[in-house]
């Protein structure tokens, strides 16, 4: 349904009800059909700017408060978009999907871009998607959020930052917020989390996979210092082997001097570079792997399920985690969710 249309329809449904909350709402809806009527009878065109807050103030005899809802209103329908600094500007004529959804990615792999394609599919024909990544950059989120704060209904974000995201996060109005992969804790009001726990994951996998593990006399665990997570996945890993009494040790990296037959090796780098330096290494010294040397790997792709007639891993199902934020917004509900990793078991241990 064409915007100004459905503005007119809920301004008389208000016009019955005098009360002051209702007279605020049809203030600024007035705003909106205002600007509306200007951009459909080419007074304004696509890209022109918007009439000042102090000429809209004046025109409309409304209040600063009011002007800037009616303003946020058009901005998250994607009628009107809103530059740093500088005002308003025309981005559309008409707006058919009632949600505008601010993605922020931490990165694109194979791993989001299953977020990505499952959040799409569910959400599709109700929602236009922007996605934007901040590639860990502190300071390109932080841009990234305040200068879209009032373009969208909807900001969808995985963190994995170094720096203060509670306070940039905290900008985002709760109702709008909804943060996947890492719990990022203490943020205001109720929002939707959608979220893996690494510390936990990692003891109940391990615990999984004890028959096979038994048979290797030492586990490795491979933790890159850059690794975001590490120290939750290093907790959780201490707390299964002294749990069930396993000698163990942590390394940054694969080293060869320290590589011994009858190691399992557990392994996240983000490129699964490690993963290949234990293969190299066992090809090196003719030790058969799921025998000699144990792999477990972080994250299922095509890769892992036929390389080296296939590796173990523990992974979370991100299509699960695109498709629960989507369904968040059409739902209009507020979700606190963990998503679980699972096990698949093959040939590497």
């Amino acid at each position: 349904m064409p915007q100004h249309s459905k503005s007119k329809t809920e301004k008389k449904t208000i016009e019955t009800d005098s009360s002051p909350a209702s007279t605020h709402r049809m203030k600024y809806l007035q705003l909106a059909e205002y600007i509306n009527h200007l951009i459909e009878t080419d007074e304004l065109k696509i890209n022109d700017r918007l009439p000042s807050l102090n000429q809209l103030i004046e025109k409309l005899k409304i209040s600063k408060e009011t002007a800037l809802k009616g303003l946020s209103y058009l901005s998250e329908k994607g009628i009107i978009e809103a530059e740093y600094r500088k005002g308003y500007y025309v981005k559309k004529k008409t707006q058919y999907q009632p949600y505008r959804v601010c993605l922020i990615l931490d990165k694109m792999n194979v791993l989001r871009d299953r977020v990505y394609q499952s959040f799409l599919e569910t959400i599709k024909g109700q929602a236009e998607v922007d996605v934007y990544f901040h590639h860990h950059n502190f300071k390109v989120f932080e841009k990234l959020v305040d200068e879209n704060l009032s373009n969208y209904t909807h900001f969808v974000i995985t963190t994995f930052l170094q720096g203060n995201t509670t306070e940039v996060l905290n900008r985002i109005p709760p109702q709008k917020r909804i943060i996947l992969d890492y719990e990022e804790k203490i943020l205001s009001g109720d929002y939707t989390c959608i979220y893996q726990d690494y510390k936990t994951d990692i003891q109940e996998s391990l615990t999984e996979l004890l028959p096979q593990l038994d048979k290797y006399s030492r586990l490795v665990l491979i933790a890159p210092l850059e690794a975001f997570h590490a120290k939750e996945v290093i907790a959780g890993f201490e707390v299964f082997c002294k749990k069930n009494h396993k000698k163990h040790i942590i390394y940054n990296t694969v080293d060869e001097k320290r590589c011994k037959n009858g190691d399992a090796y557990i392994t996240f780098s983000r490129y699964d570079q490690d993963d290949v330096s234990i293969i190299k290494l066992a090809r090196k010294n003719q030790w058969k792997l799921g025998k000699d040397i144990g792999l477990i790997s972080y994250n299922d792709t095509a890769v892992k399920e036929i390389l080296e007639n296939g590796i173990t891993v523990i992974s979370t199902d991100f299509n699960k985690m695109g498709e629960e934020a989507a369904k968040a917004i059409l739902t209009k509900t507020t979700v606190t969710m963990r998503d679980p990793a699972t096990v698949i078991l093959r040939n590497s241990l």
